[in-house]
Formats: C-alpha cells, sequence, structure tokens
C-alpha cells in the first residue's frame, strides 16, 4: 500500500477543514499523481491566519514544508487508499517528493513563460511546467539534473554568468496543483503531465541553453 496511518495527528490541520467537494477533489488529484502518473505525493503544511499548521513556533518555513507526521503515499496507491490516508490530514497542501521521478530547474515565471514560448517553436521535448502563485516557473526534467548541473553550465557556457535559475533535486519538494503556496494562491499547469511526459521528463540538458540565455536576457532588461 506504500504507507501507514498509525500514529498521524489532526493536530492544527484541523482548524479550518476543507468542503467535502475540496476533499474529494484533493483525494482525486492524489490518486491521479500516483495512479496515473507514477508520481510520490507527500501532505504538507498550510498557513492558517498566518501561522504554520504545523504547530511549531519557530516554523522555519511557514506553510511550505511537508508534514513529518504524515506519510509519503507512494507512485500506484489505489483511490480507495489514497482516500483513507488523505482524510487523516485534512486541509494539507500536495507536495510532491523530487528527486526520484523527476528533478525541477526552477526559474523566474517571466522567463520561464518566454522560454516556455521558445522551446514550443523549437520544437524541443517538455516535460510538465508549473507556475506558482510566489512568481516562479518550475520545469520539470529527468532526475540527476540537480547534481549536473554545474557542470550542464559550464558544458553550455553559462558557468560565469549570474542567473535567476537553480535545479530541484533530491530532498527538495514542489507544491502540486490545485493546492497553494504559503496563502498567496494556487499553483496551476502551464503545460500539464501526460503519459509520456511524466513517465519520462527530458534531460535537463535539452532545455538548459534556452532557459540560461531567456534568464540572462531578462536581468540584462
Amino acid at each position: 500500500m506504500g504507507f501507514t496511518i498509525g500514529g498521524i495527528r489532526g493536530r492544527g490541520l484541523t482548524e479550518r477543514r476543507p468542503t467535502r467537494r475540496a476533499r474529494a477533489s484533493e483525494c482525486t488529484a492524489v490518486a491521479e499523481y500516483t495512479g496515473l502518473w507514477g508520481w510520490d505525493v507527500q501532505a504538507g503544511a498550510r498557513l492558517l491566519r498566518g501561522e504554520c499548521s504545523c504547530d511549531r513556533s519557530d516554523c522555519a518555513s511557514p506553510g511550505d514544508h511537508p508534514l513529518d507526521y504524515a506519510p509519503v503515499i507512494k507512485a500506484g496507491t489505489t483511490l480507495d487508499d489514497v482516500t483513507t490516508a488523505w482524510t487523516q490530514t485534512p486541509g494539507a497542501t500536495l507536495l510532491l517528493p523530487v528527486g526520484d521521478h523527476f528533478d525541477v530547474l526552477d526559474v523566474a515565471a517571466p522567463a520561464g513563460h518566454r522560454a516556455l514560448v521558445r522551446l514550443e517553436r523549437m520544437g524541443l521535448p517538455l516535460g510538465p511546467v508549473a507556475a506558482t502563485p510566489d512568481g516562479r516557473a518550475h520545469f520539470f526534467v529527468a532526475p540527476g539534473a540537480a547534481a549536473d548541473l554545474p557542470q550542464l553550465l559550464y558544458r553550455t557556457g553559462w558557468d560565469d554568468a549570474e542567473l535567476d535559475l537553480r535545479c530541484l533535486g533530491a530532498g527538495d519538494y514542489v507544491t502540486a496543483p490545485p493546492s497553494e503556496v504559503s496563502g498567496q494562491g494556487p499553483v496551476r499547469w502551464l503545460r500539464p503531465p501526460t503519459l509520456e511526459t511524466a513517465g519520462r521528463p527530458p534531460h535537463a540538458r535539452l532545455l538548459l541553453g534556452t532557459l540560461a540565455y531567456v534568464c540572462h536576457r531578462s536581468a540584462a532588461a
């Protein structure tokens, strides 16, 4: 089944329980990520009246981190099992663990939108692309990109440039639609996952040159 429910605590998440329709929508989204796209999902904290639902007074990332008492719902989990697990963390955000199934190239949203248009016109392979309400664009790429990023930038001649570009890898998480980021609004797909792109996102080297160029031009402008 991929998870255990024993010991899960409801804690602060119960202060604002989502509606039945919202819970059903979240369960459907989690089941889609695990069952259709083959990704793991982790329940995450959210902001409640300006405070993190983890109830830690010294929380370093309010509303933007995994809930340490919630299990990872593994790829392949059925809808019934997803529903059972997700009802234990009402109001949690949907987080996707990075590193196993994909890495993420993270750039500023304006540069990401322009790069996406260029990449589509060039006919280059693209994986899922998401936009966050805090002004970032996430390009899903094959795992291992975070470790290879310095070498990839060197090979493409961008290692000395100051770029608003980073790569998320093992140990990182991204918030998935339809969840919100720190109460700022929902994440949305610019390019939703498909059966082909979810399981086989492109290698970062295929996108990096265009992304780096657009980020550089954006900074110069």
